[in-house]
């Protein structure tokens, strides 16, 4: 695949991130997406939650954005490998913050909201594309 190719790929799965993140407010149950834009301020509460409801929507769009980037991760190196071990990479990352997002949920601490706030944004945003496309591209230049 020609580089310019990739690069057009890349950047049209770029976009459909972004248009998840868009979107967001109508393709997903989160109404701590308010809570966060300001609500905390007024409030030493969380809004209403359907807990399952709000843990299969962040679920989700969790998936929605690691197929994606898992499709950036394989036309950037078109190498196999690299899409096994962002799997397993994002499956763990994925029990790992769901549990602790789940627990600071139940647990929830006016004065901790920024724990919540930022273990949401990990499983909200593909930031761990940000970090994996680098970590690669290192990798692959060690190699040669």
């Amino acid at each position: 695949m020609s580089k310019l190719l990739k690069i057009g790929i890349i950047l049209l799965l770029f976009m459909a991130l972004s248009m998840i993140r868009f979107f967001e407010e109508s393709l997903f149950y989160d109404p701590l997406l308010a809570y966060f834009k300001g609500g905390y301020l007024e409030e030493n509460k969380l809004p209403t939650l359907q807990l399952w409801k709000l843990l299969v929507s962040i679920s989700f769009r969790f998936w929605l954005n690691t197929v994606i980037s898992l499709v950036v991760l394989y036309v950037a190196f078109e190498e196999i490998e690299v899409v096994k071990f962002s799997i397993l990479f994002y499956a763990i990352a994925y029990i790992i913050l769901l549990g602790v997002y789940f627990y600071l949920l139940l647990h929830y601490d006016p004065s901790q909201y920024l724990s919540l706030f930022y273990v949401r944004r990990f499983l909200i945003q593909p930031l761990f594309v940000i970090l994996l496309l680098p970590a690669f591209y290192y990798q692959s230049q060690i190699k040669k």
